[in-house]
């Protein structure tokens, strides 16, 4: 099977391109595990957070919004003690903050970040042609943090476009381009 170049140098990163990349992802808990995990992966590898991925929910209440949104600062300590977790500070306080803030949506995070969904966009040829930011992402960026969302630039907003399948950025020649394409099923891929 032919997979994007980046998904096939660890089994972390072929489970995670297969199974997860640009497929979509709604509901508010659900985007709001992935805003998060995306900022504490900016300046890191994502290899990084796929393998604490599990410490991360546990360590999260399973991202669940209103669980996060209650922490106070014994659980930022509690937080900044788990080995198992990216423990930088205003990372943790801006996954606290993002909470709070999600609370406050009329509409939910959810639909926020879904009305900035663009899937008509032709397949990159290759990765190289694939944008780190989008004027849709700098608009994404912009909404959240005019919302009081932090750790949300229009590079890690462009990323979490392309993980909840806002975005297709899957290369041309991509098995699961075409999945979600719907040209071939999930019981067929190649």
């Amino acid at each position: 099977m032919i997979r994007c170049a980046w998904a096939t140098s660890a089994p972390d990163y072929i489970a995670y391109h297969d199974e997860e990349w640009g497929r979509p992802v709604r509901g508010d808990d659900h985007v709001f595990e992935r805003v998060t995990l995306e900022a504490f992966q900016s300046g890191l590898s994502w290899l990084t957070i796929l393998r604490k991925r599990e410490n991360f929910r546990a360590a999260f209440a399973g991202f669940s919004i209103e669980k996060v949104a209650a922490f106070d600062e014994s659980d930022v300590e509690r937080l900044m003690g788990d080995a198992g977790i990216v423990r930088n500070r205003a990372k943790v306080e801006a996954a606290l903050a993002n909470a709070r803030a999600a609370l406050e949506l009329p509409g939910g995070l959810s639909d926020l970040v879904w009305k900035y969904a663009d899937l008509s966009t032709p397949a990159p040829p290759t990765p190289a042609e694939i944008p780190a930011q989008t004027p849709a992402s700098k608009a994404l960026a912009k909404e959240l943090k005019q919302n009081g969302f932090r750790f949300v630039g229009p590079t890690t907003a462009y990323a979490l476009m392309q993980a909840i399948g806002l975005v297709n950025d899957h290369v041309a020649d991509c098995w699961v381009r075409e999945e979600i394409n719907g040209r071939r099923t999930a019981a067929a891929p190649c």
